[in-house]
């Protein structure tokens, strides 16, 4: 599936780029080059062997990570959209994992709109059907990171995002057929699934919540916070503070205290399910307390000990005094800056995701702009060259790079090409030296 057009532009960018390629002197050069590398490592993904298609993708997020690629998105929104998909479908963990990232990263550049939207709609079936085989944790992380960022870019209506999270859901409660065992998901998985459910959560409008599944969310969420590992406690504990922040547990006590046919109990009698949902409160602050002042014992490292203690004295702190964490975030001279747990979660989570690319994207992504209320301060003016940072150095013009191993490797093939087409017609230099 090509997008329309798209043979004419990957001729003309192969065969223009070959002498581009072979000299970067200026800013519009850097610019051919990087627009040209993507072309290759584009109709590379048509490639039968896997690792090639492996290392188009990583040569993909690579430079989707340097550099915003809007003009390249425009052109070539469609046909990476979907050879990504393909390699959902048949690609390795591997390469499912990297197409996932790809896909993440070109909902987070595209931004919020009808591209994000088909992204969305295109992804689900896909990603839900790959989830259901949980073979490798780090493809199944992957693969919920992708639909919690396409979601997030590109869900409008509640009902979109609530699937998601169902999907997400459904990993830690599966529907067990009368022939199928339970299997027992792995930490890594548990966190993952947490992580990317609470980062949609953010998004949703607490009063709009369904009373009876998150009540049964919050008690799943409670248990959590009595595993052993550390990264599972952390990601329970946030995803609480996050619920509480929305007022759910309020309001579904308060749904709970009159029953729904609207009479009166006899005496001082409450609801049962008003009971449970205030014990069930005052069993998670008991929780919060002791895993803020935990002596150790359970987890690994002191490093995971202390980020556990600092969480969840902050947990601690809002659930008693509803004072939020605020956290101020230097972005090259600029400071971002969070003072809800929704924010905190979105930051943690789009980072994370980012990696390498967080800073650049949070200095030129609008869509990221405007979820965060961010507005750099340093602009860049057109008509100043460009000058390269030490990542784009590394990026294009280290012969070690993804992009410089994937350059060489085209040029070779387009001499090859070449070499064959003019048999018959004319002698090319050295080509008739190596005959």
């Amino acid at each position: 599936m090509l997008d329309s057009s798209d043979d004419n532009s990957s001729v003309s960018s192969s065969s223009t780029g070959r002498s581009d390629l072979m000299s970067v002197s200026g800013s519009d050069d850097v610019q051919v080059d990087k627009d040209s590398l993507l072309e290759q490592a584009l109709d590379a993904l048509y490639e039968k062997r896997g690792s090639t298609r492996e290392k188009a993708l990583a040569a993909i997020i690579e430079a989707f990570n340097t550099n915003l690629q809007l003009q390249f998105v425009e052109k070539k929104f469609a046909t990476l959209l979907h050879q990504c998909l393909n390699s959902i479908k048949k690609g390795s963990s591997k390469e499912i994992a990297l197409a996932c990232h790809a896909i993440g990263l070109l909902a987070l550049t595209v931004g919020s709109g009808d591209n994000a939207r088909e992204i969305l709609e295109e992804s689900v079936a896909p990603i839900s059907q790959a989830l259901k085989s949980q073979s490798d944790s780090l493809k199944t992380e992957s693969l919920l990171e992708c639909l919690a960022v396409v979601t997030f870019v590109g869900a409008n209506e509640t009902e979109e995002t609530e699937r998601s999270m169902q999907i997400m859901w459904q990993l830690l409660h599966p529907k067990l057929g009368s022939n199928v065992v339970a299997v027992k998901t792995p930490a890594v998985v548990v966190t993952a699934v947490v992580s990317a459910w609470a980062f949609l959560l953010t998004t949703m409008d607490g009063c709009s919540l369904n009373s009876k599944d998150w009540q049964e969310s919050i008690s799943y969420l409670s248990t959590l916070l009595d595993k052993d590992d550390r990264s599972v406690r952390i990601s329970a504990g946030e995803a609480l503070a996050l619920i509480f922040e929305t007022g759910s547990i309020e309001k579904f006590a308060a749904e709970n205290k009159t029953p729904p046919d609207g009479s009166v109990l006899e005496g001082n009698k409450s609801c049962e399910g008003y009971t449970r949902i205030l014990g069930l409160k005052s069993k998670i602050l008991n929780q919060v307390r002791s895993l803020s002042a935990e002596a150790g014992g359970k987890g690994s490292t002191k490093k995971d000990l202390n980020s556990q203690r600092n969480l969840f004295k902050d947990v601690l702190e809002f659930l008693e005094d509803g004072n939020t964490p605020e956290i101020s975030m230097k972005i090259g001279g600029d400071s971002l800056q969070t003072s809800t747990w929704s924010e905190l979660i979105q930051l943690n989570f789009l980072k994370h995701f980012l990696g390498g690319g967080f800073v650049k994207h949070m200095q030129d992504n609008e869509f990221l702009h405007d979820v965060f209320g961010f507005t750099p301060k340093r602009k860049h003016i057109l008509g100043v060259e460009h000058q390269m940072s030490s990542g784009e150095k590394r990026m294009f013009r280290s012969p070690n790079s993804v992009l410089n191993k994937a350059r060489t490797q085209f040029l070779n093939k387009q001499r090859m090409l070449s070499k064959d087409r003019n048999v018959g017609h004319f002698a090319v230099g050295m080509g008739d030296e190596d005959m």
